[in-house]
């Protein structure tokens, strides 16, 4: 297939603005009458859903350090039919981790490489002027392969200032695409775990909207689209289904799922089930495999375990045939969940896992495991690819090890997840099965 042209939007770090930026064009672009194809660079699961409802398209995030290049070219395929291509990176432009892993290091730079596209960099100018310049620079000339269309300039407080910081962007020979006026009525709702799920967003669309003609009134949409290039055709697959019928949790409680794995999934002929726990419903008896994905049990914690007929069903199906819960479904899965208030509530007891929300630690990085035991389709031995970012801690893991588990550079860390009967649960969210 042809890859339709296409731009990365970053910034020299977090909380630059990147987010609303990458929102407001994705939708200004489909107002347009462009098909507008998202991507996230990294491992992040909420990200994409506002892409999705921004560019009313399905977004699938891209990773060098997870993602075999066979699962990178399936992933980019989806691309096919799009006029344009706009993706976000995670972080900093450069930021990755220290020891290599499936096709780089993890950060957005080598996305942009590895799929041909140029840099749009946001940079908050907030507290500078002319400096902000030597920071383009910096970036631009730092990996002189890295295609580089241009910067936005966020968060700027006036016409003099702006004048000031497009005269060192002058001087410097970066390409001004684009300059935000300071607002702060543009910020995102957030908690925890980032920004809040898109489906508990109070007002999505008018807020997508507002971000759309803040952009339109304030960046060269002309010049965006004409900085877009095409990279080199991929090709690949996406993975394969762990059975015919998946019974899915799916509700605010559980939604973090990666995009790609139930494309593959649903495109290889599985069904996708889903049910909700939070609505007490139980999982289809007919099902195949339940899943139970990442979260916010914490926030949901006595809701979930008075809801006995989703209790009973989840109960009902792990006596014969499996059941898998991730991250926040991993502790639905367990004997107890303590909350931030330090009630205790009774979990599924499935595993004897107790976790609580109320001694919080922040885990967060790669996470590359080896199966002791069988787990979503996937061999004893079989070696995973995957990410952790949660703020529980483990107060009881009694059961057997699912895994052997390290970080990215492989120093071994203690979730190492569970096995009890057809039950199996990890703190790790799977992106993908690393290759041999």
């Amino acid at each position: 297939m042809t890859m339709p042209p296409g731009i990365l939007i970053s910034a020299p770090s977090s909380g630059t603005g990147k987010t609303t930026v990458m929102l407001g064009l994705l939708r200004a672009l489909a107002e347009d009458g462009l098909k507008v194809q998202p991507f996230k660079s990294g491992p992040d699961y909420i990200d994409p859903a506002f892409h999705h409802a921004a560019a009313r398209r399905p977004a699938f995030n891209l990773d060098t350090w997870a993602m075999p290049p066979a699962l990178a070219g399936g992933i980019s395929e989806q691309a096919q039919g799009a006029d344009i291509v706009v993706a976000e990176g995670s972080m900093g432009l450069f930021d990755g981790v220290a020891t290599r892993g499936e096709n780089g290091f993890g950060s957005s730079a080598e996305t942009a490489l590895m799929m041909g596209w140029p840099v749009v960099l946001v940079i908050d100018v907030g507290g500078q002027a002319q400096s902000a310049a030597a920071t383009a620079l910096g970036f631009k000339t730092y990996n002189p392969d890295l295609p580089f269309a241009g910067v936005i300039l966020n968060r700027c407080a006036s016409p003099r200032h702006e004048r000031l910081a497009r005269l060192g962007m002058d001087k410097a020979g970066v390409n001004v695409l684009g300059v935000l006026p300071r607002r702060g009525d543009l910020a995102l709702p957030e908690r925890h775990l980032g920004l809040i799920q898109a489906v508990e967003h109070p007002d999505l669309e008018e807020a997508i909207t507002g971000y759309a003609a803040f952009l339109r009134e304030h960046v060269d949409l002309d010049a965006i689209k004409a900085a877009a290039r095409s990279g080199d055709a991929k090709s690949g697959t996406l993975p394969k289904p762990p059975a015919q019928r998946i019974a899915l949790a799916r509700d605010a409680a559980f939604s973090f799922t990666y995009p790609h794995l139930l494309t593959g999934w649903r495109n290889a002929g599985a069904e996708i089930l889903p049910f909700s726990p939070l609505a007490d419903e139980a999982p289809d008896p007919s099902a195949d495999l339940v899943w139970l994905p990442g979260g916010y049990p914490e926030l949901h914690a006595g809701k979930l375990a008075a809801n006995q007929t989703y209790l009973s069903g989840l109960r009902k199906h792990a006596e014969t045939k499996p059941v898998h819960g991730e991250c926040g479904g991993y502790m639905a899965l367990g004997t107890a969940l303590i909350d931030k208030e330090g009630t205790r509530h009774e979990m599924a007891g499935l595993l004897g896992l107790v976790t609580s929300y109320e001694k919080r630690k922040f885990h967060l990085g790669y996470r590359q495991a080896t199966l002791n035991a069988p787990m979503l389709g996937f061999d004893t031995g079989a070696r995973l690819r995957g990410h952790e970012f949660h703020y529980t801690t483990i107060l009881e893991e009694p059961d057997e090890p699912l895994a052997q588990v390290g970080d990215a550079d492989g120093n071994p860390v203690p979730e190492t997840g569970s096995i009890k009967g057809h039950v199996t649960g990890t703190f790790f969210h799977l992106i993908a099965e690393a290759s041999s």
